[in-house]
C-alpha cells in the first residue's frame, strides 16, 4: 500500500472511527457547498497522498476515511488521520467523478461508462451499473477550432457527473445523455430520463425534485420518485463556435431557489418549484463551470475566462464583492466559518473572508511551485493562452495537458474538523490545516 508524505507539523484530526456519515459532492444532496467546520488557515500540510494520475475528483470524507478518484482509473480510500492508503479500487477508465458515501458503500462513475458501488471496508465491488457509454460534448468547429466543419470533442468538458444519494437512491447523469436513478443497495434501475445531450453536471436533490443541467443548455427539474419532467429552464445558445452554450455547473438549491452557472456567460437563478427565472447575472462571456455555494442569503461562484470570484445577493443578484483572479477557475467554492475556499488553474487554493471580501489564505500545489513560473508574468498573472500551440482541436488538447502540469486545482475543497481536503492535477490529494 502506498503511504503518504506527512508534514512535520503534527495536527490531530478528530474523527469517529468506524462511523460512516453520508458524504457527497458539495456536502449534501442540495449541493450548497457549506461545511460545519472551523476555517483552516492553509498554513500547514497535514499530509499529501500521491496518485498516478490527475485528481480532478473532489474528495468525500466519511468517518475515518477520505475517498477520492484519480484519472489513473482508481478510487482510493485513505486514512483521514495519517494519509495512508487503506485500499484502492481499479475501474477500466479515468475517474473524474466525485465519490459519494452511503451506509457501507461508496459510489463513483468512471469514463469506462460504469457506475460502481464499492464496499467501504474492503474496496471490493458490490455492484456496477453499465450506462450506454461515456463521451464528451461535441460540436463542429468548437471554440473556433479548425477545420470548422469537423465535429470535435470539447477539451474543456473535463468532469464526469458525480452521484448524489437521497432516500436510498443514487442519482447521476451520464455522457449517454441520460439521468439515472438507481437503488443504492442493489444498483437496480428505478428510472431513467433522456435529455438532449451529454450530462456531466451532478444532480441536486431537494423538495422531492432532482435538478440537473445538460449540454443541451437546459436545466431540468425531475420528480425524484418517477423521473417525470416537472419543468425545464433554457439557457443561452451559440451555434457559431459553440463556446457560449451548455450547463456543466451543478445546481445548488436553497431558500426555494435554484442557482446554476452557464457556459452562456451568465449565472442563472430560478424558482425551485416552477422554474420561472428570478434573475441572471452577466459574466461578460466568462463561463461558470464550478458549482455555486449558498449560505445566509449570499451565493458565491468563480468564473473561467473572466477570472473573477463573486459574491451576490441570493434574492436579487446585487453584487456584494467581485474579486480578480490571476487564473481561470473550474473549482467549486466551499464555505467553512467566515471563509470561502476555491482553486484556480495556476495551482493555487484561495481563501476569502466573506465579511470583508478580502483574501486571507493561499496554498500553492507542488506542481505549481515546480512548473508555474514559466507561465506567469511579472504581476503573477497566469498566461495560459501561451500553452495552446494552434487553433486545431489537437492544439487545444495540448494546451489543457500543459496547464495540468502546473498542478491546477479543479477539485472542489471539502472541510471537516478544521482540515481542508482538495485534489490537484499534480496527482496529489492534500490535507491542509
Amino acid at each position: 500500500m502506498r503511504t503518504s508524505i506527512v508534514a512535520v507539523a503534527l495536527v490531530v484530526i478528530p474523527c469517529a472511527a468506524g462511523v460512516a456519515q453520508d458524504a457527497m459532492f458539495r456536502g449534501g444532496p442540495a449541493h450548497e457547498g457549506v461545511y460545519d467546520s472551523p476555517a483552516p488557515t492553509l498554513q500547514s500540510v497535514v499530509w499529501k497522498f500521491k496518485t498516478q494520475g490527475r485528481v480532478l475528483s473532489s474528495p468525500a470524507v466519511s468517518g475515518d476515511r477520505v475517498y477520492v478518484g484519480s484519472t489513473d482509473g482508481r478510487l482510493y480510500a485513505i486514512d483521514r488521520t495519517t494519509g495512508v492508503e487503506r485500499w484502492q479500487f481499479a475501474s477500466k477508465g479515468p475517474i473524474a467523478s466525485s465519490p459519494a458515501v452511503h451506509g457501507d458503500l461508496v459510489y463513483v462513475s468512471s469514463l469506462d461508462g460504469n457506475i460502481y458501488a464499492v464496499d467501504t471496508a474492503t474496496g471490493k465491488q458490490r455492484w456496477a451499473f453499465a450506462t450506454k457509454g461515456e463521451r464528451r460534448f461535441t460540436a463542429p468547429g468548437i471554440h473556433g477550432a479548425i477545420p470548422r466543419t469537423e465535429r470535435m470533442p470539447d477539451p474543456f468538458d473535463v468532469f464526469l457527473s458525480s452521484p448524489t444519494i437521497a432516500n436510498s437512491t443514487v442519482y447521476i447523469g451520464s455522457g449517454d445523455q441520460h439521468v439515472y436513478a438507481l437503488d443504492a443497495l442493489t444498483g437496480t434501475i428505478k428510472w431513467q430520463f433522456a435529455a438532449g445531450d451529454v450530462i456531466h453536471a451532478s444532480p441536486a436533490v431537494a423538495n422531492g425534485l432532482v435538478y440537473i443541467g445538460s449540454w443541451d443548455r437546459n436545466l431540468y427539474a425531475l420528480d425524484a420518485a418517477t423521473g417525470h419532467e416537472r419543468w425545464r429552464y433554457t439557457t443561452g445558445n451559440d451555434t457559431t463556435t459553440y463556446n457560449q452554450i451548455g450547463i456543466a455547473s451543478s445546481a445548488a438549491v436553497a431558500a426555494g431557489l435554484v442557482f446554476v452557472g452557464g457556459r452562456d456567460g451568465h449565472f442563472h437563478v430560478v424558482d425551485a418549484r416552477t422554474g420561472v427565472l428570478k434573475w441572471t447575472h452577466d459574466n461578460h462571456g466568462g463561463w461558470t463551470i464550478g458549482s455555486p455555494a449558498v449560505r445566509n442569503g449570499t451565493v458565491y461562484f468563480a468564473t473561467s475566462d473572466g477570472r473573477r470570484f463573486k459574491a451576490l445577493d441570493a434574492a436579487t443578484g446585487a453584487v456584494k464583492f467581485d474579486l480578480a483572479n490571476k487564473a481561470i477557475s473550474f473549482s467549486s467554492p466551499a464555505l467553512a466559518g467566515d471563509v470561502v475556499y476555491y482553486g484556480t488553474s495556476d495551482g493555487w487554493l484561495h481563501g476569502v473572508d466573506i465579511r470583508t471580501g478580502q483574501f486571507v489564505a493561499h496554498f500553492q500545489s507542488d506542481g505549481s511551485r515546480e512548473n508555474a513560473a514559466k507561465w506567469t508574468d511579472s504581476a503573477g498573472v497566469f498566461q495560459s493562452g501561451r500553452m495552446y500551440p494552434d487553433r486545431t482541436i489537437d492544439g487545444m488538447m495540448i494546451g489543457m495537458r500543459t496547464m495540468f502540469t502546473v498542478g491546477s486545482i479543479l477539485s472542489s475543497p471539502v472541510i471537516v474538523g478544521g482540515v481542508l481536503y482538495v485534489g490537484s492535477a499534480d496527482g496529489n490529494l492534500y490535507a491542509l490545516h
